[in-house]
């Protein structure tokens, strides 16, 4: 299969587009021709461009309003294309993409439809071309890709073809098990998009929130199943329309295509090529890069917390807390990834560990989708764990329990036993909450997805007194390790100050689990560690919304725990303040099989943290 993306995927001029596509592996490029139009230069000078760099140009695009016309439209169509055939010969392509017709002098008919492209692809034949019909969702007559099919069956020549795009298709509803008795060499390109459910019309869906396959929640992978059954094995090509992309970087955005194309032909595949997608069994540790100073702040509030130092490692300045499954590693380290980390972002999370199935495994999936690989020296006898670049360039190590990985405790750290004594009442990582750019949510939505056995909660908008916070919850079946992805697009949002001062994305916050959400906020209080304040006016609510006893409530009010309930359980949460203004983190109990993130107190959340960020006199740790 050779892979293809369309310019209008891409932001900046045709050159950055065109050099994004080259440098991100794909074999050609569609040409859309607003890009051509607004180049400097000819059309011949855009095709050499293009092959210089190692490209093919895949298809001339758009052709619009061609056939059905009545005279003399009609003649003048056909004089367009004989134009449109010249720019292609100077471009280097073969095949120009017509789409059908929604002009509102368009005559219905598919005879006549037929007859136009008939005639159309006899031109085109004369000069060594071809013309693929495309069923736009909002044409006028021909709307869906059977109609399209049968104009080109009728139109019988072996310069006319069609082209189909999953999202004209999918969007639609269309069973595409009809595509499977289409014979493969009258398909003359396949076009992929993803894109999320959305109560639009189908022209304002299709032209601003297409993504790439598996960032959103059409079924492209039948879509493309049935497309394999023909037999086609010619040019696969990504067309997305989408706002985001084409503000973002042409780059990444470029590399999510190859990305999203390796993983979905992996899945259509009958025997896949990839390793399989890596079972999450835990988070290992957590790691936070810090100086001398702030790795001393930072113990107090772990051992505030309930967490107690049980680990040295044998050659750095990097020190193991410990609570229940949990580990927290502080590294103070002067060389090394850490402190380069620690130099950009201040103390922050650098690192996370996730305990797969098999890690080196899961290492070869996530290099061979596009991952970053990383690897800096350990000395003899030390453990050289897989580690890809994650957020913002931060880490993920993985490690797993069938190899030596998974000694590493005992391996790569000297074991101690901290004296004093710690009420613990911690007992796993509950969730891990990423800010990042509104940008990159989909990117990284795909490189999780794509790579970890992770599903998607539906996307949720969070009210900041500052704007919308977009939440996306991705996590494994059992809840052995959840992420949740922040983005927003005021800077004055939570989310949107930590990136101005973390200087990037990364990890602002890590909610541990707790058996008993009542002894861990004594705890807390006796050892004098402050928690971000709620309301009075919320827990009034709290007796307005739900049927809970006044000693609840009055419980709930004087530790200031939030409280949430759903059909299945309950859900109790804490936040500490903000560790430097960096990162915080929130201590949950989940009663029976609550599900969610308790979404409905995150504005009450933000509300209180934006008061004390408005106030720097409040102690802060």
């Amino acid at each position: 299969m050779k892979t293809s993306i369309a310019t209008v995927c891409l932001s900046g001029d045709l050159a950055e587009k065109i050099d994004a596509a080259a440098q991100a592996g794909f074999d050609g490029v569609e040409i859309f021709e607003n890009d051509l139009l607004a180049f400097d230069g000819s059309a011949r000078q855009v095709g050499q461009a293009i092959r210089d760099a190692g490209l093919a140009v895949t298809v001339f695009q758009p052709f619009r309003d061609f056939e059905g016309l009545p005279e003399p439209q009609r003649a003048r169509a056909f004089d367009r294309a004989e134009r449109k055939f010249d720019v292609m010969q100077e471009l280097g392509t073969d095949l120009i993409l017509v789409c059908s017709n929604v002009s509102p002098q368009a005559l219905g008919g598919v005879d006549r439809a037929a007859d136009d492209f008939a005639a159309l692809g006899e031109r085109a034949a004369k000069r060594g071309l071809k013309v693929g019909y495309e069923a736009l969702a909002w044409g006028r007559f021909v709307n869906d890709h059977r109609d399209a099919w049968e104009i080109v069956r009728r139109a019988n020549h072996p310069a006319v073809g069609l082209i189909l795009d999953s999202f004209h298709t999918l969007s639609r509803g269309i069973d595409v098990s009809s595509i499977r008795s289409i014979p493969k060499d009258k398909l003359f390109l396949v076009q992929l998009a993803d894109a999320p459910k959305l109560d639009l019309d189908l022209l304002s869906w299709s032209r601003h929130f297409r993504n790439m396959p598996g960032q959103g929640s059409l079924p492209v992978a039948d879509f493309m199943r049935a497309v394999t059954a023909t037999g086609f094995d010619g040019v696969v090509s990504l067309e997305v329309f989408n706002d985001q992309f084409r503000a973002g970087s042409a780059r990444v955005v470029a590399v999510d295509g190859q990305r999203s194309l390796a993983y979905l032909q992996d899945q259509i595949a009958p025997e896949p090529k990839l390793p399989p997608k890596a079972r999450c069994e835990s988070v290992e540790f957590i790691e936070f890069a810090v100086d001398e100073a702030n790795a001393i702040e930072l113990e107090k509030l772990l051992s505030a917390l309930g967490f107690a130092r049980r680990g040295r490692h044998r050659s750095k300045e990097v020190s193991v807390w410990t609570q229940g499954r949990i580990h927290l590693v502080v590294n103070s380290e002067h060389d090394g990834f850490a402190h380069s980390s620690y130099i950009v972002h201040g103390p922050s999370v650098c690192a996370i560990c996730l305990k797969v199935d098999d890690a080196h495994s899961a290492f070869r999936r996530a290099t061979r989708l596009g991952a970053t690989p990383f690897r800096q020296p350990v000395i003899e006898g030390e453990l050289d764990i897989p580690a890809i670049r994650g957020v913002g360039g931060s880490l993920i190590y993985l490690v797993d329990g069938k190899s030596e990985l998974g000694d590493l405790w005992t391996i790569d750290f000297e074991r101690l036993d901290d004296a004093a004594e710690h009420p613990q009442t911690l007992v796993d990582v509950d969730h891990i909450s990423q800010s990042m750019d509104y940008g990159e949510m989909l990117s990284w939505l795909l490189f999780y997805t794509s790579i970890f056995d992770l599903t998607k909660a539906p996307e949720l908008d969070i009210p900041d007194p500052a704007g919308l916070v977009r939440s996306q919850v991705i996590q494994t079946e059992k809840g052995e390790l959840r992420l949740v992805l922040n983005g927003s697009q005021s800077q004055r949002t939570m989310s949107g100050r930590f990136l101005a001062e973390f200087f990037g994305s990364g990890v602002q916050h890590v909610a541990f689990n707790t058996n008993d959400i009542f002894a861990t906020a004594r705890a807390l209080k006796e050892a004098g560690l402050p928690t971000v304040p709620v309301p009075e006016n919320y827990y009034d609510d709290l007796a307005a919304r739900f049927d809970l006893d006044q000693s609840l409530l009055d419980d709930l009010a004087s530790f200031g725990i939030l409280y949430d309930r759903d059909q299945q359980g309950e859900y109790f949460q804490i936040y500490t303040l903000a560790f430097q203004d960096r990162f915080f983190f929130e201590l949950v109990e989940r009663r029976n099989d609550y599900a969610g993130f308790g979404a409905a107190n995150a504005p009450i959340r933000l509300a209180s943290q934006a008061r004390l960020s408005r106030h720097p006199a409040v102690p802060r740790r």
